[in-house]
Parts: C-alpha cells; structure tokens; sequence
C-alpha cells in the first residue's frame, strides 16, 4: 500500500482509488502542474487534499461557493484534518488568528474565494505562509467560454507570483478545449500534466420529452420511482409552487434554493438525504457537493443555461452505477421562456453606457475625475434614482467589472427577511380592521412560499414595484406589521461597493470594451443555442450529442436514450401501442394526445406517430374538441 493510499484509508476508509485520482495525485506529488477535467461524482477533491496531507505546509483552495467550501471544511474537521475558510463573516482580528493558527497550530488547508483573495491584507499573511500546494475548484470560472465566469478568478495568479515555486492544480467539471486552453493560460502555469476523463456515463438515460402539460406529466414519471428524485426548475418561486402542488398530490417533496437561510438548506438537504422527503424540487444553488449515491432520475422542467450546466446537474444521477434517467420536459412556451430569459440577461454596450453614465452622475464623478475610494451601492436605490431596470442595471454592472471599468464588491447575502406570527384567521380579522394593509399582505402571501413556517428573503424594490409604490413606503408597512404582532420583518439593506478603476471618460470607456461585450453576448447566445439544438435533435443519440460538444467524437450511440428507443422500435412495437390506444378508447371514449400520453408507458413521440397514422387509415377520428375516438 502506497503512501497516498493509506491517508486514503485512515481519513476516508478507502481501499483503493478511482480512475484516474491515483495518477493525478501521483503528478501532484512530483511537483508537476495539473489541469484535472473529471465528472461530476469522479473524486476531484481528493485529488488535491491527498498530496497535500503528504506534503509540509498548508494548501490554499480557491473556490467559488461559500457554501462547498464549509461543507469540504467541516467535513475535513470532522476527519482530524485541521481546515479553515476564510468568510465574509472573518473580522480583522479573526483574520489575523486565523492565520496564526494556520502559520503554527498544523493546519493544513486555506479555503478562499477568488474575491477574498484579493484582500492586501489576507495577501500579506499569504506570503508569509509555508504554501505545499494551489488548487483552483471550478476553474472553468476562469474562461469567458466556460459557463458561471467569475471575473475575480481572473486575479488568481497573484497566488503563483506569491509563490512561484509553488505547483498548482486546477479542476472542473465541465470545460471544452477552448476553456482548458483558457484556463492554463490565464493561471500562467507551465508544462501542464491534462487528466481528462470522458463524460460518457453507460447507466444514465437521458430522456427528452415534450409535453403540453408538464405537471402532469411529471407526476407520471414520479409515479414510476420509489428512489430520491432531483427536480430542477429556473426559479424560487416555481420551486416553492411545484413542491406545493407534488405535496397536494401526496407525493412527499421538499424545496431549496438560494433566498433559504443556512439552517432552511441544512434542513431541506437533510429531510431530502435520509428520504424524509425523497423528492427536492431546487434551483441550480442545489447541486455543489451533493454526492448522493442512490438519486435514481433529474427532471428538468426549464432548460438548463448551458450543456455545461446540464451535464453538471444530470450528472447527480446513478452514481451507484444502477440504471438511472435524466429527463427534460418541453413545450413550445418553455423555448420561447428560454429565449427570452436569455436575451434579457444580456447587457448591450448601450445598456452598458447608460448604467456607467448614470453611475458617474449617481456619485457626481467629474469628466477625467477617478476618486481613490470605494462608495456604499445599493442596487434597487440606485435603479430607482436612475429610472433604471433592476436586472439588467445589474448584468450591466457585472459586465463593467468583468471589463476593469469599475470594482463591484457584492453583498449578496444580507436580505430581509419576514416571518408571519399569526395565524390565517387571525390575519383575516387583521385586513378586516386595517383595510390600507390589505394590498401588501395579499402580494406577500402571493409571492413568498412558506412564510408561516419559516423566515424567509424578501426584496423590498420587488414589492414595491408590483404595487406601484416606492421602497420605503414598503419598509413604513411591513414595520406596522412588526410594531402590530402580525408579523417579524428584519430590514436589511443589503450594501455592496463600488469602485471606479478608469477616470471618468463617458464615450471612451464605453467604446473600448464594446467589441468585448457584443463577444461575451455572442458566447452566450451559443451556449443557449447548443442547448436548444440539443433538445430539438431527434436523429441523434444523445449522449453522442454531448459528448460531441466537449470534443469527445469516437463514441458508439448508448441504445438507452430516447432517440436511440425510438429508432429501435419495430414494426410490432407500433402494433402494441395502437392496440393500447384503441383499448384506452374502447373504455374512455373520447381522449385528448395528453390523456393518451399520461394513461401510456411509452414515448410521446412513439403515440403521436401512431395515432397519426391510425387516423390516416381511418380507424379513430378526431372530435370538434380535437380529441380522438373510436370510429
């Protein structure tokens, strides 16, 4: 047994390495630099934590989620290995503890974001550090090819100038050439060690589906699976709906999504771990770190932003290496939703120029000025004062730092938050006594889930807008409510910083970085694309359709996907689903293609194909109501 493969027994019980973590570790021991590109489930942090338990010193981690990075941490303490992450929550003080500790108390591993890098003073304390190691997680973050880019990891070789001679290895996911390429240019590492494992995956079963009614048609699937079920939607607030609707349908699902609390997520990930609630209806914020082993199916019921994002999250499925499905739900209106949320994330150089002209005027920045300091910002005042949209303003803003045109320090997690204390019928009497109190209690209830249970984020601007009124007219009702008992509203306000990094030139600033910005829409135009080329192609295996789109061509179809069914079916498999359809029509007389559908285990293509062609040879009809029946 090898050195590295008894740390991997004491710590985490294991006998042997997957394929190919022994390589990689074996490369890191010998001081090369790594790019590792492996599956999601494949093992990446022990490709990182290993050798470096191995080796004297302490290992820096860069990662984007704050979230992974006290999951690895915590886990890592549980298991004896000294870890710290540095949060937002570190002091001054803590700071300088927290690198005490990590200087002389045998710590081993440093979790940073790529933001709080950039801290001069957490830099210093780095310098003085006895570094073993630098991993980058997620590093597809570097390349404005890669899906989730993260301007901050554009700054993470000041890691490698602190500590040139020290090696690094950088993983992912997901990442085309072009990404990897991107990535070993922009963290300035040489003589790269590239340990790239094919995404192909032989158990899992991806499976398109278009549907006219996709409520129902997921509670078909579901009927079908007694093992955990991931459902991912695009936003909070379908979330919530569609737990509620599976819970109305006695099907025991629980929700998550990024406006929870901690405790809420802890609870969520729990009930939905130990199968209290085997089915979790989430936005992508679920996902970093899950590692279930036994998730039999992922539905999608939005399309996913990118085929990076969708192989991610579909990849969360059949790690126990048993049969397991991917599905997506469509229809017409869910490309259109696509397409749209799409185009509206996008930020022209036009849209640009206005929110960088309304910034200037917003702080009274002269012509040529650049101030040497950062302003308190605050999103939802700052559109409302420039007349501006709220989610483009902040794309806008995204843009401009991702361009050096401007700092944007983002305070993310401090939201309000609001929980009701009394009960419906009580809150009923309430609204009769304070009739003015009516209109915001009715868009509260309409537009926050679970605000009886539990405290939960609420945007002020946002409810401010639906009735027509200004913030802090919003923020005088709901603290009536709290001075009434009604309810318990903590007001946040949610500041961020910002800072201009290029003297205020309004034409010049904006002209400069356009063509960047026409190429970063372009990009995500692509992506967007991929993905609805991926949905619509019914010729080709699907899996031979994404493993395709990371470069990989020398692969045969998997025979397990829905094109590959379909193009299996024969003859008699026709024959079976039109005696099927008849035999439905012969009890029900009369059936919509989505009664049909629903009521049969087969493929919505397979039915429609042959119920069109039993209407071609006149055995059933249409109705009035287009609805077939027996003729």
């Amino acid at each position: 047994m090898t050195s590295a493969e008894k740390i991997l027994h004491k710590y985490w019980k294991h006998e042997s390495f997957r394929k190919p973590q022994a390589e990689i570790i074996k490369a890191v021991l010998q001081e090369k630099n790594v790019m590792a590109l492996l599956p999601t489930g494949a093992g990446k942090s022990l490709c990182f934590q290993i050798p470096a338990l191995l080796k004297e010193g302490v290992c820096i981690v860069i990662s984007p989620l704050i979230a992974l990075m006290n999951d690895q941490v915590e886990s890592l303490n549980k298991k004896g290995i000294k870890s710290i992450a540095l949060s937002s929550k570190y002091t001054y003080n803590d700071i300088i503890t927290a690198f005490d500790n990590l200087q002389y108390g045998n710590y081993k591993f440093l979790y940073l974001s790529p933001e709080k890098l950039q801290s001069e003073l957490i830099q210093e304390k780095i310098k003085q550090l006895n570094v073993n190691l630098i991993a980058v997680d997620e590093a597809h973050c570097i390349s404005e090819w890669g899906h989730d880019f993260r301007p901050s990891y554009l700054k993470i070789n000041t890691l490698q100038k602190m500590h040139p001679h020290v090696n690094t290895i950088a993983l992912t996911a997901t990442a085309t050439t072009k990404v990897i390429d991107d990535i070993i240019d922009y963290l300035n590492i040489e003589k790269v060690s590239i340990f790239k494992q094919s995404f192909f995956r032989k158990n899992l079963s991806f499976q398109i589906k278009y549907s006219e009614d996709i409520l129902n048609r997921l509670q078909q699937l579901l009927s079908h699976f007694k093992e955990p079920v991931i459902i991912y939607t695009n936003t909070r607030r379908s979330c919530i709906q569609i737990s509620t609707f599976l819970n109305n349908h006695n099907y025991r699902s629980g929700f998550y999504h990024g406006g929870l609390t901690f405790d809420e997520k802890s609870a969520a990930f729990k009930n939905w771990s130990n199968e209290k609630t085997p089915i979790i209806v989430a936005t992508n914020a679920f996902g970093m770190g899950i590692d279930k082993a036994n998730v039999r199916a992922v539905i999608h019921l939005n399309l996913p932003q990118s085929i990076e994002n969708y192989i991610q999250e579909t990849g969360r499925a059949g790690r126990n290496g048993k049969r397991s499905f991917a599905y997506l739900l469509y229809n017409n209106n869910t490309i259109s939703d696509f397409k749209k949320i799409i185009q509206k994330g996008m930020a022209t150089p036009k849209i640009c120029k206005d929110v960088y002209i309304n910034l200037n005027k917003y702080y009274q920045i002269s012509p040529g000025e650049k101030p040497d300091q950062y302003f308190n910002f605050i999103l939802q005042d700052f559109c409302i004062h420039s007349n501006l949209p709220i989610h483009t303003t902040y794309n806008a803003l995204i843009t401009l730092e991702i361009e050096g045109i401007i700092d944007f320090l983002q305070n993310i997690n401090q939201s309000s938050v609001i929980k009701f204390k009394v009960s419906n019928d009580n809150l009923f009497l309430y609204q009769k006594r304070n009739p003015n109190a009516k209109k915001i209690i009715q868009i509260l209830l309409r537009t926050y889930g679970g605000i009886f249970d539990q405290f939960t984020k609420i945007n002020e601007y946002s409810i401010a807008k639906k009735l027509q009124l200004n913030k802090f007219d919003i923020i005088k009702s709901l603290d009536q409510l709290n001075n009434d008992n009604i309810l318990i509203y903590k007001y946040y306000k949610g500041i961020s910083q910002i800072k201009f990094t290029v003297p205020r030139e309004d034409n010049y600033a904006i002209n400069s970085i356009s063509k960047n910005i026409s190429k970063r829409n372009k990009i995500k135009l692509n992506k967007a694309n991929s993905v609805i080329e991926f949905i619509e192609n019914n010729t080709i295996c699907r899996n031979v359709q994404l493993l395709h789109y990371f470069g990989e061509n020398k692969i045969n179809n998997c025979e397990i996907c829905d094109v590959c069914t379909t193009q299996k079916l024969t003859k008699t498999d026709y024959n079976i689903i039109a005696n099927k359809i008849l035999e439905l029509l012969n009890n029900d007389g009369v059936l919509s293609s989505n009664d049909i559908s629903n009521s049969l285990p087969f493929d919505e293509k397979s039915i429609l194909k042959t119920l069109q062609f039993l209407l071609e040879k006149r055995t059933i009809g249409l109705t009035s109501q287009n609805k077939f029946k027996k003729i």
